[in-house]
């Protein structure tokens, strides 16, 4: 993988091979993992994500006739052409929504949005559970934003980028991914609570602690923009009306516990609600608790953390998938501190916490689990470093 710098010369040289002249700049944004905290985002809940090396980087120039063309180069090679008083959703179909999303969005908000010539490149993988829409979208806002000089706050920023998904393409997600990729520093991971905002970045020293974080992608692409996110959704949604709070956030997750838990889920007429609620109860707690072992430094402890989050996804939530359970299990009995799917689910990541020198023997375990069975992609395999988030590069 390149370097930030020399990948920026790189989406430069390109802009100017498409455009004919230079860019007014290159800006980058970073996809995530998702330490722990899923699909809590969208009940109002708690999250705790670390940015990627991984990048979608975009060079951007304005124009003076409101036109607008984008090009990436992981598209089909056509650069795409609208104008910017035609970005009404549905307008602008396939990769290209994303950035069109961007500056609907800003319009929408009030700004004066120019024409604009975008080139896009990006390292994050697509489909991999690792938030590629929202690092290209959270890209071309920032570009925008200090651009045309707009002044917003990054957290704003991010509720924008979650809009532009939710209103313009159609995924109903919520607003880690792009606060994640905004707001992460490098060295930590970032604690965000998504009613308010409010977050903290939490230091995470893998290296000091002697544990590595090894991400597996299952090579299953998952979708948030299907039926069974939607599903989902509407089902916490529902569960908190019948609970009458305003969001599953809003249980004490403290105090759900036990049987306090158990008579809580009671009230509920439905199995599915009932498990829908009991993982996005217990998954909050669980970001509270391995928020309080990063900031003590027992990095360790962190395993068991993961490894119930999994499960809960798995047999509550129902957003695991085989591949997905055999990395998990497959780690656990190679000697992992702790494993579990990442992201939306339905495929993507998974993330295992290990001693480096475990690394190759559970990589090629994995694999050879994979091989065995018929019709499964071979995994992949890298390390993640906290990263830091959005930010200009030339």
């Amino acid at each position: 993988m390149n370097t930030p710098h020399e990948s920026a010369v790189l989406v430069a040289e390109e802009f100017v091979a498409l455009y004919g002249r230079e860019p007014e700049g290159v800006w980058q944004a970073p996809g995530r993992i998702n330490l722990i905290g899923e699909h809590t985002d969208y009940n109002d809940g708690f999250v705790l994500p670390v940015a990627l090396p991984h990048a979608a980087r975009v060079a951007v120039a304005r124009r003076d006739d409101g036109r607008v063309r984008v090009h990436s180069s992981q598209g089909d090679g056509v650069v795409v052409e609208f104008t910017v008083d035609s970005m009404a959703p549905g307008s602008v179909e396939g990769w290209a929504a994303y950035p069109a999303g961007a500056l609907w969005v800003l319009r929408e908000e009030g700004h004066a949005v120019p024409g604009i010539d975008l080139h896009l490149d990006s390292e994050v993988p697509f489909g991999a559970g690792l938030s590629s829409s929202a690092a290209l979208q959270c890209a071309v806002l920032l570009a925008c934003d200090e651009l045309l000089g707009l002044g917003i706050e990054r957290p704003r920023l991010a509720r924008l980028a979650q809009r532009a998904e939710n209103d313009y393409v159609g995924a109903p997600v919520g607003v880690m991914d792009q606060t994640a990729s905004l707001c992460c520093t490098e060295g930590a991971a970032l604690f965000l609570d998504t009613r308010d905002m409010s977050q903290r970045q939490v230091p995470l020293d893998l290296a000091a602690g002697g544990l590595v974080l090894l991400v597996v992608d299952t090579r299953v692409e998952h979708g948030h923009a299907d039926g069974a996110y939607r599903h989902r959704r509407a089902g916490c949604e529902r569960s908190a009306d019948l609970l009458g709070v305003k969001a599953l956030r809003d249980v004490d997750v403290e105090a759900a516990d036990g049987a306090a838990l158990d008579a809580l889920l009671a009230r509920l007429p439905e199995e599915e609600l009932r498990r829908l609620t009991r993982h996005v109860v217990t998954e909050n707690a669980r970001v509270l608790a391995a928020e309080r072992l990063l900031a003590a430094g027992e990095l360790r402890a962190l395993g068991p953390v993961l490894t119930a989050g999994h499960a809960s996804q798995r047999d509550d939530f129902a957003i695991s998938c085989p591949q997905s359970d055999t990395a998990v299990d497959t780690a656990l009995a190679h000697g992992a501190l702790g494993a579990r799917q990442t992201g939306g689910g339905f495929g993507g990541c998974v993330i295992v916490l290990t001693e480096p020198v475990r690394v190759a023997g559970i990589s090629a375990a994995i694999e050879a689990a994979y091989a065995a069975e018929d019709g499964w992609n071979a995994p992949a395999f890298f390390t993640a470093t906290p990263a830091p988030g959005a930010r200009r590069l030339g």
